[in-house]
C-alpha cells in the first residue's frame, strides 16, 4: 500500500483540524500548495507564523486590533451612547457593514453547557463593569439567532435587569435585540449585508 511523503501528510493532518475541513479538503489544499512556487509558500507559511505577531485584545470592547485601544473604540465619531454586544470578533465585521455607528463588547463566545462554557468564561462581568461606569442609554444584543446565542442574550439580559432594579445600572438603559432578519441557527460572519441592516433597524426593547 502507497503512503504519502511524511511531510505531506504532516500538512494534511494540520489543515484537518481546521474547523469545517475534512481529510479530502486537507489533502486537495496541500496538493495545491505543492503546485506553488517556493517564494509563494514561504509567504503562506510566513503568513501563518506571523499571524498572532502585534495583535492585541482591546481593553474596552475585547476586538482582535493593532492597537489598544483599537480602531472603532478610539474614533470620537462613534456614538458612544449605543453598545452592540457580539459574540465574537468576526461579528463586528459583518456588523460594521451595515449603518451602525455605535461600539461594541466581543463576548468571546456563548453560553454552552455541552462545551463546558458558563457565563464565568465570557466577558459578562466586563460588560456589566462598562454599563456601570460609561453612559449607555441602549445597549443592543447581537448574539447568533441559536439556541446557544439566544440563551446567553436572556441570561445577559436578567443579569442587568436584576441590576437595574437594585439601583446598580441606569434604569432607563433600553435593551435591544437585533430583529429576526437572520435566520434561526446561523452565524453574522455568513449573513449579507441587506439581511444584517434590516436586523438592525428591526432591532426591538427586550
Amino acid at each position: 500500500m502507497a503512503t504519502l511523503p511524511q511531510s505531506i501528510q504532516n500538512l494534511i493532518d494540520e489543515f484537518s483540524k481546521l474547523p469545517g475541513v475534512g481529510a479530502k479538503t486537507a489533502a486537495r489544499l496541500t496538493f495545491y500548495l505543492l503546485t506553488k512556487s517556493p517564494d509563494d509558500i514561504k509567504k503562506f507559511g510566513a503568513a501563518v507564523s506571523g499571524l498572532k505577531e502585534n495583535l492585541v485584545f482591546c481593553s474596552a470592547c475585547y476586538n482582535i486590533a493593532e492597537s489598544d485601544p483599537c480602531k472603532i473604540c478610539s474614533d470620537v465619531s462613534r456614538e458612544k451612547s449605543l453598545l452592540c454586544v457580539a459574540e465574537e470578533p468576526l461579528d463586528i465585521i459583518a456588523l460594521e457593514k451595515t449603518d451602525y455607528r455605535g461600539r461594541y463588547h466581543v463576548l468571546g463566545g456563548v453560553i454552552s453547557p455541552i462545551d463546558s462554557i458558563g457565563p464565568e468564561n465570557l466577558r459578562i462581568r466586563e460588560l456589566i463593569d462598562r454599563l456601570q461606569k460609561d453612559t449607555i442609554s441602549e445597549l443592543i444584543m447581537a448574539t447568533d439567532p441559536s439556541l446557544e446565542g439566544e440563551a446567553t442574550s436572556t441570561y445577559i439580559v436578567g443579569e442587568i435587569e436584576n441590576l437595574k432594579k437594585n439601583g446598580k445600572i441606569n434604569k432607563n438603559l433600553k435593551i435591544t435585540r437585533i430583529a429576526r432578519g437572520l435566520p434561526v441557527g446561523g452565524d453574522l460572519e455568513y449573513a449579507d449585508e441587506v439581511t444584517l441592516n434590516r436586523a438592525m433597524e428591526g432591532r426591538r426593547e427586550i
